[in-house]
Formats: C-alpha cells, structure tokens, sequence
C-alpha cells in the first residue's frame, strides 16, 4: 500500500523554454510533419503555441486549416512518427540543443539529493522530449514524467505524473509537495488546478512581468545563480 511522506519533493520540469532551447527545431519539425501527412500547410500564423500540448497543437491548427476533426484523429499517431524522424534527423545533423541557464547544475543537484525526485512535465509527446534532451545529457536524471501524448489536456497530466511517482517509489505525495516548473502562464495554471506549487520561470517567450501577472509560488528571471534557486526551490 502506498504511503505518504511529507519530508519528499518532486520537481517536474517542463522542457522548452525551460530547460533548453532548440532553436526552433520542435516547431519546423512538427510544421513540416503536418504539411506531409494532412496534405495541407500549417494555418497558425495567429495561433499561440506556447505552453499547449503537442496533440492540442495539431488539432488547432489543422482545424485551422479545414481539415475534418475524423481525419486529424485518425492522422495523428503518423502525424507524431513523422514528427520525431524529422526532429531526431535535424538534430542528429548538428541543429543546436542548448540547456539554459543553470540547469545543468540545478537539474544535478536536485536528483541527487535523497529528499528530491526530479522528473518532466511538459506538452511535448515523450519521443519529442526524449530526442530535444538527450543531447543535454540531462535525460538519465529524470525519474518520471507525463508527456502531451499522455493527455492533450495540461491540466490532466499532474495527476498521471503523480501516479508515477507513485508506482515509482510506493509514495502517495501530496500535491502541497510537487512544484510544478514552466515558463508559461498555462504551467501556472497546471500547477493551480491541482494544489501544487507554482514555479515560473522567463527563460521562455514570456516575460518576467507577464509571469508575475499570474501570481506563481516563485518567479525566476532564470536559474543561472543555481545556490539561491536550490535554496529556493527546496524550501516550498
């Protein structure tokens, strides 16, 4: 049976924006994945794409462009597998990955502490986030996660994350003790339907001022003096 213990964090890190920037490699990939399989470009010059999950992307965006909601689920699952053979080839031929600030040394001293469990929450589907991340080197640190292919709905995914941990390590950890990590509002507001902490940081496309519009638990410029956000960070 499950148990709780309160003296145990878990810090779930969405990924773009931050802890890497690809360089755009994620949406030309995905661009280029939807004009093959739905026979018809990407309408989203006006969509925002920041902080939405991968298969909420495509059905926005296809939609956009006329394509029947009956042929944008049965596409999709193809849609994703061209989507990852791009994005590994164009990473593997030497298109940039780079962790942002401090997050090598954030991510490293969190999971090895024996009070932390580090792990993702992001709307990336879990092959787009493991082939972003693994030229970081930052892969193996992440002991769960809960992907955009888990559930198109943000909100959802702190609840399989928490299941995870669960199975993981036999814990039931409270909500009060999972700090939820993002750049956008839409993690704000992830962390905010479930009772977890609010972590935000502006390494992304959203401002400091933005962010702090949203009221999170901590707001960082971004983690580059990685001893104050430690500090910070295992202190909520």
């Amino acid at each position: 049976m499950a148990t709780s213990d309160s003296g145990i964090r878990v810090f779930l890190f969405d990924v773009d924006g931050t802890l890497i920037w690809a360089h755009g490699a994620g949406r030309r990939s995905l661009n280029k994945a939807m004009a093959a399989v739905y026979g018809v470009p990407p309408a989203h010059e006006e969509y925002d794409t920041r902080g939405k999950t991968d298969p909420r992307i495509v059905y926005d965006v296809m939609h956009l462009a006329g394509v029947p909601d009956d042929v944008i689920y049965a596409r999709l699952q193809s849609c994703f597998e061209a989507y990852v053979r791009l994005l590994e080839e164009l990473i593997n031929d030497g298109h940039p990955v780079e962790a942002l600030p401090g997050i090598s040394e954030l991510v490293r001293a969190l999971s090895a502490r024996g009070d932390s469990l580090v792990g993702l929450l992001t709307g990336n589907i879990e092959s787009g986030a493991r082939a972003k991340l693994r030229p970081t080197g930052l892969l193996p640190l992440f002991s769960v996660g809960a992907y955009g292919s888990d559930d198109a709905d943000r909100r959802q995914l702190p609840v399989i994350a928490r299941e995870r941990v669960r199975a993981l390590t036999g814990l039931d950890i409270p909500y009060k003790h999972i700090l939820i990590i993002g750049d956008t509002p839409l993690d704000v507001d992830c962390a905010r339907a479930c009772g977890a902490k609010a972590v935000a940081v502006a390494t992304g496309q959203h401002s400091y001022g933005e962010l702090a519009s949203c009221s999170p638990d901590l707001l960082f410029t971004d983690f580059s003096d990685v001893t104050a956000a430690l500090h910070a960070l295992t202190q909520q």
